[in-house]
């Protein structure tokens, strides 16, 4: 038993499913022509329970990424109790809302939705040294979460004057997938390279294969690891 309420026989057939289907995603990466060792899998579990992070866990996932602060940490604070010592390590993908880092802050370890500099203001004075991405708008769409391409240099180098570590661009491709993808997923990888950035996060379970054929180092999936969400 993992504990009282997740049978053992459960979590090992659900890690044997995450191991395949994470089989599967690698080949995925390697036909795209990346190298499955080199790009990052985040495993998003956003809707699914602790179950799901410890069968990603123990298929050999230890990046774990949550959309909702609330659930994040439930999720960080479940697991350290469950699994004590584990190495997994938070991203939280979702907006920063800033009453809410303090909550966060004593489990994430990549903030992969910055977007603005007063978010990058709160982070530092709370978390001070935090890795963080920006997060690049690449579709255009009102309401959508980022910056605007023409914007992001300005905005990495007032955050790299703060006590934070810039690792590198976020972006989510805009729907529909095809051309659009492939433009917004070289964009952005065009514009790491320019900064002198490391890390490149795009491409999710529809589309990872356009953002490694581009040049992602970190792709974040949910569905094609765990099936449709609850």
């Amino acid at each position: 038993m993992a504990d009282g309420s997740l049978s053992e026989a459960h979590l090992e057939q659900y890690t044997r499913d995450v191991g395949q289907r994470l089989a599967e995603i690698r080949s995925r990466i390697a036909l795209a022509g990346g190298e499955p060792d080199v790009v990052t899998v985040v495993a998003v579990t956003k809707t699914f329970g602790l179950d799901a992070v410890i069968a990603a866990y123990r298929a050999g996932i230890v990046d774990i990424g949550e959309n909702y602060a609330d659930e994040l940490v439930a999720k960080a604070t479940a697991l350290d109790q469950t699994l004590p010592g584990h190495r997994v390590r938070w991203h939280f993908l979702g907006e920063i809302q800033r009453n809410k880092i303090h909550r966060l802050s004593g489990f994430v370890r990549l903030y992969e939705g910055l977007d603005r500099f007063e978010e990058g203001e709160a982070i530092a004075r709370r978390v001070p040294g935090a890795a963080v991405l920006v997060e690049v708008d690449t579709t255009g769409i009102p309401g959508r979460a980022g910056v605007e391409i023409a914007r992001v240099p300005e905005l990495v180098r007032r955050l790299g004057d703060l006590d934070l570590r810039v690792e590198g661009l976020m972006t989510v491709a805009p729907p529909g997938g095809g051309e659009s993808a492939v433009g917004a997923f070289r964009s952005v990888t065009t514009l790491r390279a320019e900064l002198g950035l490391r890390v490149a996060s795009m491409g999710m379970s529809e589309d990872l294969e356009f953002a490694v054929a581009e040049g992602s180092t970190m792709i974040r999936v949910g569905r094609a690891l765990f099936g449709p969400r609850p």
